[in-house]
């Protein structure tokens, strides 16, 4: 079917008090399995390409666009196209001819002043070209590139008295919190403030986005989709399941040559992986 919006997606899941589930994607296979995960249980999802997907492709967006693009047009379920954690401004203005409905513009690494007026920048240019627009206060942390940052160090978490005032000037519309997740986690030990949360969730009238959702154990993501989450950002997950299943497949098999063995097995790791992480977030919280 023809690509939808991230606009409309989350629209459609914060009227059901739900979530839309958000892979970041690297390879074809990372884009065949999200959209092949998703089928399988007949959701919709988005597929991410983050500013370091794009720096390991060269520089170049549009091969892995048109490749994500061509897998979410042969979907049998709504599949949007979002480019997540830019930071280059030459790379944000590329994003709609590249097939982008939206994008998450990230400044969060600037002092608060510098975030609000770059991030202000950013929409307003991005509003003009019809894209949808997030962006981050606090720090996540754990981003390739970034110096290493602990999530439960002051002042790394979200404040709700300055996300209100950032979101009301920046005109953003959905903003990423930072509530104790981190990129790049390998073990699911990530502990949620789902107190700060449910007064960020009450401060603030934009979707709420969790990045580092990798390290979110099921329980904390379903009570973050409770308490107001309605983007949920997995990408480490995802190459867990496949460097697992590859490593695993030559370690049975010494004599493979053919990449097409090796990939086949990581890209059906990673769409289970998908199938599994979108039933958690469809599961009530208990």
């Amino acid at each position: 079917m023809p690509l939808t919006t991230t606009g409309e997606l989350i629209t459609g899941a914060a009227a059901a008090h739900t979530a839309v589930t958000a892979f970041n994607i690297i390879t074809l296979e990372h884009a065949e399995a999200v959209v092949a995960g998703a089928e399988s249980v007949d959701a919709p999802v988005v597929l991410q390409v983050s500013e370091n997907a794009v720096k390991f492709h060269n520089g170049d967006l549009l091969p892995l666009a048109r490749a994500a693009t061509a897998a979410a047009e042969r979907a049998t379920v709504p599949v949007a196209l979002h480019l997540d954690h830019i930071q280059s401004d030459d790379l944000l203005r590329r994003a709609p001819d590249a097939g982008f409905s939206s994008v998450m513009y990230d400044a969060s690494r600037l002092p608060y002043a510098e975030n609000l007026a770059a991030t202000r920048a950013a929409v307003d240019w991005a509003h003009a070209q019809g894209l949808w627009i997030e962006a981050e206060l606090g720090q996540v942390g754990g981003k390739s590139g970034l110096p290493p940052l602990d999530a439960h160090a002051p002042g790394a978490r979200t404040d709700p008295d300055e996300a209100r005032a950032f979101v009301a000037e920046s005109g953003v519309d959905a903003l990423a919190v930072a509530i104790g997740s981190a990129h790049a986690m390998t073990t699911r030990t990530a502990t949620l403030d789902h107190t700060l949360l449910e007064r960020l969730s009450g401060a603030l009238d934009v979707p709420l986005v969790l990045h580092g959702s990798s390290g979110v154990p099921d329980d904390e993501l379903r009570a973050a989709v409770t308490g107001g989450i309605v983007k949920v950002n997995i990408g480490t997950a995802l190459n867990i399941a496949l460097t697992g299943a590859i490593r695993d497949f030559l370690t049975a098999r010494r004599e493979a040559v053919d990449p097409r063995t090796y990939l086949a097995a990581g890209r059906t790791a990673m769409t289970e992986t998908v199938a599994r992480l979108i039933g958690v977030l469809a599961a009530p919280s208990t």
